[in-house]
């Protein structure tokens, strides 16, 4: 009895979350495979990138009304509330850069570059006391190496020009684009590694998950619908129609909808 109690410790302590990282790992993949092939039949990206926030309001909103607590959300005026709007922002710019670098690239690159988020994580929570670093000890040793190869692996697959992989025909330099997709990924996940930062703060002055996440999403969803509209001003682009388009919003909830 004793030694199946500790084995089911251990499974839900170690396998349930290795498992679930990989399967994040692999939706996400599927996800900007899908992103990808919808902007080349030449869906927005901001578009795209406003009806991801809005669904995950939505189900959200949902959540909330089910599973929620009787404690107040934040209202406009608070410190609190401004911090989840510069989240917001922060989610939302790390994520046009994403979705804008696997334009020119592909998702292939989008992959290998996502390594570099537990690099910068490490990096900055160091830089905001939040990491401590004990050079003798084996685990910070351990992510100092981890961090060093994931910059180095990221740098030779942002520079090495590879064969062609879903690539757009009107981009004529595909070597050009190659690099320059690279540096909007790494610069959507030095973004996102700033986000973790700023999230984690946040919950630790409220520990609501689902308010958090619901505030989130709303007022990026306020936010992407501003700056859609000032881009795209031709209401064809807002449709969305049946094929790629469509699988790519909703699929794009089981992935990061409903947390970034």
């Amino acid at each position: 009895m004793r030694e199946e109690t500790v084995s089911w410790k251990y499974f839900k302590r170690d396998v349930v979350p290795f498992t679930a990282m990989i399967a994040i790992e692999c939706t996400t993949v599927g996800s900007s495979i899908l992103y990808k092939a919808a902007t080349l039949r030449g869906f927005s990206f901001y578009v795209f990138v406003f009806y991801a926030y809005v669904g995950a309001t939505l189900v959200l909103l949902l959540l909330s009304l089910i599973f929620g607590r009787s404690r107040s959300l934040p209202t406009a005026k608070s410190s609190l509330f401004f911090k989840i709007f510069l989240l917001a922002l922060l989610g939302l710019t790390s994520r046009v850069a994403g979705c804008k670098g696997i334009e020119y690239s592909s998702p292939t690159l989008s992959s290998a570059i996502s390594n570099l988020t537990p690099a910068f994580t490490f990096i900055l929570a160091i830089f905001f006391r939040m990491e401590q670093v004990m050079l003798r000890s084996s685990a910070t040793q351990a992510k100092i190496i981890g961090t060093i190869v994931s910059i180095s692996g990221a740098l030779v697959i942002v520079l090495y020009k590879g064969p062609k992989l879903l690539v757009a025909a009107s981009f004529t330099s595909f070597e050009s684009s190659w690099i320059i997709g690279g540096l909007l990924l790494g610069l959507q996940f030095l973004l996102l590694s700033v986000w973790f930062i700023l999230q984690t703060h946040i919950m630790e002055i409220y520990p609501e998950e689902i308010a958090v996440v619901f505030c989130y999403n709303l007022c990026a969803t306020l936010i992407s619908g501003t700056v859609c509209l000032l881009v795209e001003k031709d209401l064809n682009s807002w449709q969305l129609k049946p094929g790629f388009s469509l699988a790519s919003v909703i699929y794009s909830l089981s992935t990061h909808g409903v947390s970034m």
